[in-house]
C-alpha cells in the first residue's frame, strides 16, 4: 500500500490541540463526499496522533470487514453466511477506503441488512405465533464468540427458533414460579400453563416490535455509517472512539454535570418514553403543561419537521430535547387522559447536583469516619465557573474537618474517571508536594504532572474504596495515594486497567484540527499512556489493592486486560518521591482486617457465591422446562441466601453533615433522592468494613504519635 504520502507528526500539548497534515491520501477523480471526508480525516488522525497506531493495510482491512458484520448482527441470526461471501471483494478494500477511495463496503452492507431486517421480522412474527414444546431436550449456545453465520436460510430459522424459545422460556417459567407462589390466595385469578406460555410468547413479540422498529425507523445510513468508523478506531484500541456531533455534546455534558434541556427525567416503559419526574424550577416545570406520566410522541427543533419517537430508546430521546441554550424545543405528548398535546419550551441550564461529590459521616467503634462519595472526576470544561471536582472535593473536605473526623475514606467505586488535571490537584489535598502522574506520548519523553503546592488540606488517615470498575483518573489518584503510602486502596483484587489518555479533537481538517467539537463530529483519540511514579503503567494491571475484599463481579472478566484491542502494559524509569510519615503499620492493618474477614458471614458468603457462580458463568442454556427451572432455582438461591445476609446485618450508622441536612430541600424531588441515597450507604458492608480499618488507622497513628511526643 503506498496511497499514503508522507504525515508530518506535532502534538501539541499548548491549548491540547494536535496539528496534521492536510495530505492528500488517495488519489481519485470524484469529489469527496460527507462519508469520504469524515474517514480520510479519522484515518489521517488516527495514523498521525494515535499512541501507538495499527498500520492501514489489507490485514487491518480484513479485521474491520469481520467486525463489522458482528457488530451490526452479534447474535449472528440476521445475516447469512453467503452474505459475508458476496462482499468478499470489500474485505481488502476498506484500508483503501480509509485512505481516499469512494467508501462503498459500508453501504453494500447496509443494503443487505436492510433486506435481511425485514426478513427476520417476518420469521421472529411467524414463529411466535405457534406454542413452544419445553419438554424438548434441547440447549441453545448464546455465546457470540462461538455462534456462526448460519449457512441457510433453514438453518437460521432454527437458530431464530431457539432464541426466540429461549425468550420465551424465561418469561414462562417466571409466570409459573408467580402462578405457584400464589396458589392459595382466593384473590388471585389463576389461568392455564397454555394461557401463560401465550402471553410468554406475546410478551416476547412485543419486545422484538420494539427492537425492529428501532431497525426501521432510528437505525438510518449515518447511524450505520457511525458504527463503522467506531469499528475502525475501537480496533486501534477500546478507548480511541468516534463521535457524532449530538454524541459530543452529550459527552461534554456527562462529564460537566450540566446540560442545556427542559428538566424533564424520562424512563422507557413498555414500549413508550414517558416523564418519570419534572426538576423544579426548569422549563418543563415552570410550564405547567407537562406531567409525570406523559408519553413523548415526537420532538421538534424550533420551526423544523417533528422527529417522530418510534425505534427510539431514552438516550436517543434525551439527545434530541437538550440543545443550546435559549433555543426553542417543541414536545408532542400524549397526556394520561388519551389527549394529545404539543408543549414548546425555552431551553435552559440544568443542573444535575446528585452527580457532584458529596459526603456523611459514619460512627464507628466510638470515631467519626468522613466518607465522601466521588462519582467521577467531573470538570465543565465550557464554563471557568463551572463545577470541578477537586475543588468539589476540597469543599467536603473542609465541611468534614469542622465536623472533626477521625479519618476520610473517599469512595471511588464504579467511576470511570475524567479530568486528568483534577485528579493531580486531587492528589495535592493529601499530600505536601511531588510527582503525581507520568504522561507519555509515542514520540517524547514522559511529562511529569505534579502538585506544586505545599499545602496539606488534610493529614489524617485516609482510605481509598475502588473496584474493578475505577478507571483511568481514578486509578491515577489511587496509584499515587498507594505510591506515596499516604493511605490505604481497599477493594477488589485490581481496578479497571486504564492507562491511556484520550484528548477530543474535531476532525474538520478546515479547521486545523484545533477544535474539541466540529459539525463533522469528533475524535476521542489516545494519544498518550500514563505511568505511576514508580514507572509502572496501570495499563492492564490496574492498581492491585493493599486489602482486597470479596467482590460479586470479580468473576465477570470486564476489565480491560479481558479486551483483546487493549494496549499492552509496559513500565519507564520511575521518579523519586517523599513517602508519607503514615504513622500505622500497614500489615498490622490488613491483619485486623483479615481477622474481621474471617468472622464474617456475608463476606464468606460473597466469596464463596462468586467463586461458585465463576464456574456457573457459561453461555449455554436449557430449553427443557425442568431443567432449566432446576438451574434457574440454585443461582437464584444462591443469590437469595447472599441478600438474605446482608439484608440481615445491622445498619451502619451514617448520616448527612449538620451543613447538608436540608441540601436539596428547595426541589423535594432532589431531597427524597438525597435520602435515598443515604439509606443505601446504612447497608452497604464495604463502607461499613473499610470504616473501620479507617478506624485502626486512626488509632495506630494516635498511639505512634503518642509515643514520638
Amino acid at each position: 500500500m503506498n496511497y499514503i504520502k508522507r504525515i508530518f507528526l506535532g502534538v501539541l500539548l499548548i491549548v491540547g490541540g494536535i496539528v496534521f497534515s492536510s495530505a492528500i491520501l488517495f488519489n481519485k477523480q470524484s469529489q469527496p463526499g460527507k462519508y469520504e471526508k469524515i474517514l480520510q480525516s479519522i484515518t489521517e488522525m488516527l495514523t498521525a496522533g494515535h499512541f501507538s497506531p495499527k498500520k492501514i493495510d489489507d490485514n487491518f482491512s480484513k479485521n474491520i470487514y469481520h467486525r463489522y458484520f458482528e457488530v451490526l448482527d452479534p447474535n449472528k441470526n440476521i445475516f447469512l453466511q453467503s452474505d459475508i461471501t458476496s462482499l468478499k471483494k470489500y474485505e481488502t478494500r476498506i484500508d483503501d477506503e480509509m485512505l481516499g477511495a469512494d467508501v462503498e463496503f459500508f453501504l453494500s452492507v447496509s443494503q443487505i441488512f436492510n433486506k435481511r431486517i425485514e426478513e427476520a421480522g417476518l420469521l421472529y412474527a411467524q414463529l411466535l405465533e405457534q406454542p413452544f414444546d419445553f419438554s424438548v431436550d434441547e440447549q441453545i449456545q448464546i455465546d457470540v464468540k462461538k455462534n456462526q453465520f448460519s449457512v441457510s436460510e433453514n438453518k437460521r430459522k432454527e437458530n431464530w427458533r431457539k432464541w426466540l424459545k429461549f425468550q420465551t422460556l424465561e418469561r414462562y417459567a417466571e409466570a409459573l414460579e408467580i402462578k405457584e407462589k400464589n396458589k392459595d390466595r382466593t384473590d388471585y385469578i389463576s389461568k392455564t400453563n397454555n394461557e401463560l406460555e401465550k402471553e410468554a410468547r406475546e410478551k416476547v413479540l412485543k419486545s422484538m416490535n420494539r427492537t425492529f422498529d428501532r431497525y426501521r425507523f432510528k437505525f438510518s445510513e449515518d447511524d450505520k455509517f457511525n458504527l463503522f468508523v467506531s469499528e475502525i478506531t475501537s480496533a486501534m484500541d477500546p478507548h480511541t472512539e468516534f463521535l457524532p456531533p449530538v454524541d459530543k455534546r452529550y459527552f461534554d455534558e456527562q462529564m460537566s454535570g450540566r446540560y442545556f434541556g427542559i428538566g424533564a427525567a424520562l424512563i422507557y416503559d413498555e414500549g413508550n418514553i414517558k416523564i418519570s419526574s419534572l426538576l423544579a424550577g426548569t422549563p418543563a416545570w415552570k410550564s405547567g403543561e407537562l406531567q409525570v406520566g406523559d408519553i413523548l410522541y415526537k420532538v421538534s427543533q424550533g420551526k423544523e419537521e417533528a422527529v417522530e419517537l418510534t425505534g427510539f430508546v431514552v438516550e436517543d430521546a434525551v439527545k434530541l430535547i437538550r440543545g443550546e441554550k435559549g433555543t426553542e424545543v417543541t414536545i408532542t405528548v400524549k397526556k394520561q387522559d388519551g389527549s394529545i398535546k404539543a408543549v414548546t419550551l425555552i431551553r435552559d441550564r440544568i443542573v444535575q447536583d446528585e452527580v457532584f461529590a458529596k459526603s456523611a459521616i459514619v460512627n464507628k467503634d466510638g470515631k467519626k469516619i468522613g466518607y465522601i462519595f466521588l462519582p467521577e472526576f467531573y470538570a465543565d470544561f465550557n464554563d471557568p465557573k463551572g463545577n470541578r471536582c477537586f475543588i468539589d472535593v476540597a469543599k467536603e473536605v473542609i465541611k468534614l474537618k469542622e465536623n472533626k473526623v477521625d479519618g476520610i475514606v473517599l469512595d471511588l467505586r464504579n467511576n470511570g474517571g475524567g479530568s486528568l488535571y483534577d485528579v493531580v490537584q486531587m492528589v495535592g489535598l493529601f499530600i505536601e508536594t511531588g510527582p503525581v502522574v507520568q504522561v507519555k506520548d509515542r514520540e517524547g519523553k514522559p511529562i511529569i504532572l505534579e502538585d506544586k503546592d505545599r499545602a496539606v488540606l488534610y493529614d489524617g488517615p485516609l482510605t481509598v474504596m475502588v473496584n474493578e470498575f475505577s478507571a483511568s483518573a481514578s486509578e491515577i489518584f489511587a496509584a499515587a495515594i498507594q505510591d506515596y503510602k499516604r493511605g490505604i486502596v481497599i477493594g477488589s483484587t485490581s481496578t479497571y486497567g486504564k492507562g491511556t489518555v484520550q484528548r477530543n479533537i474535531g476532525i474538520d481538517p478546515a479547521l486545523g484540527y484545533q477544535t474539541s467539537s466540529s459539525d463533522m463530529g469528533t475524535l476521542k483519540l489516545t494519544l498518550q499512556k500514563y505511568y505511576r511514579v514508580n514507572g509502572g503503567s496501570t495499563q492492564l494491571r490496574g492498581v492491585v489493592s493493599d486489602i482486597v475484599l470479596p467482590d460479586n463481579y470479580e468473576y465477570l472478566e470486564l476489565r480491560e486486560m479481558n479486551n483483546t484491542d487493549a494496549l499492552p502494559w509496559d513500565e519507564i524509569e520511575k521518579v523519586l518521591i517523599k513517602k508519607w510519615n503514615s504513622g500505622y503499620e500497614l500489615e498490622a492493618i490488613k491483619n485486623l482486617s483479615g481477622q474481621r474477614l474471617d468472622t464474617n458471614s456475608t463476606f464468606k458468603l460473597i466469596k464463596e457465591t462468586t467463586e461458585w457462580l465463576s464456574k456457573q458463568n457459561r453461555k449455554e442454556f436449557f430449553l427443557k422446562l425442568e431443567k432449566y427451572q432446576q438451574e434457574q432455582k440454585t443461582i437464584r438461591n444462591a443469590i437469595k441466601q447472599l441478600d438474605d445476609v446482608r439484608k440481615s446485618q445491622q445498619e451502619i450508622d451514617i448520616y448527612s453533615l449538620p451543613q447538608d441536612a436540608n441540601r436539596f430541600t428547595y426541589d423535594k424531588g432532589k431531597q427524597d433522592r438525597f435520602e435515598q441515597w443515604l439509606k443505601n450507604l446504612r447497608k452497604d458492608i464495604y463502607i461499613d468494613h473499610v470504616s473501620a480499618i479507617t478506624v485502626d488507622m486512626a488509632t495506630q497513628r494516635n498511639l505512634a504519635f503518642a509515643k514520638k511526643n
